[in-house]
């Protein structure tokens, strides 16, 4: 996985209002969950904030990320757990982050890449992606950037599953019945098929 650092300061003041004037300022209010438990039992945030500025080259990226955070000079390791968007505006209002380390397995979506021409494609058909990220199980330190998908006997109508799936040192949290990708026949390759059997 690639690996960004980001920096970001505590913030005492919870709540609405507090959430509302960091926003003015050009700050997203954000959480770290990690190992740490309260009393009941229940994961222990950290509250913080970081500047929408730094926080950006995180977000509108393709890429997933390991990030290295600094919170007022303290260094943790995470990955963005969830982010919550204005639903009229589109702008950022919260980010969740949660802390990793390199032995224990954490779940993540990483953007799957089809490689090859595919058969059913060179044969007139037209390839379809139908999910552009696959759900991941392991230490973020085995975790690939990209998931490679071999497509070059890929044939015409046909697809292929998640569960004929397998990567090295990965186990796949998305269902297996989901389609990774198919070649559907396009108006040219029907014309093609009905022309060879005439």
């Amino acid at each position: 996985m690639r690996e960004i650092a980001l920096n970001g300061q505590k913030r005492t003041d919870i709540g609405k209002k507090a959430s509302k004037l960091l926003r003015k300022e050009g700050l997203v209010p954000c959480n770290l969950y990690g190992e740490k438990k309260g009393e009941n039992g229940l994961p222990e945030a950290l509250a913080f904030a970081i500047p929408m500025a730094e926080l950006r080259k995180a977000i509108y990226t393709p890429h997933v990320y390991v990030i290295n955070l600094t919170i007022d000079g303290a260094a943790h390791v995470a990955i963005i757990k969830e982010l919550q968007f204005h639903p009229t505006s589109d702008a950022l209002l919260h980010a969740d982050f949660y802390e990793v380390n390199a032995e224990k397995a954490i779940t993540v979506g990483i953007p799957v890449k089809l490689n090859g021409l595919a058969q059913g494609v060179r044969d007139g058909g037209r390839i379809n992606l139908s999910i552009r990220k696959i759900n991941v199980t392991a230490p973020y330190k085995n975790i690939p950037e990209v998931l490679d998908i071999d497509v070059t006997n890929l044939q015409l109508g046909k697809s292929i599953k998640v569960g004929e799936l397998s990567f090295e040192g990965l186990d796949i949290a998305t269902s297996p019945e989901v389609v990774v990708c198919s070649v559907k026949a396009t108006r040219a390759s029907r014309s093609a098929a009905a022309a060879e059997e005439a």
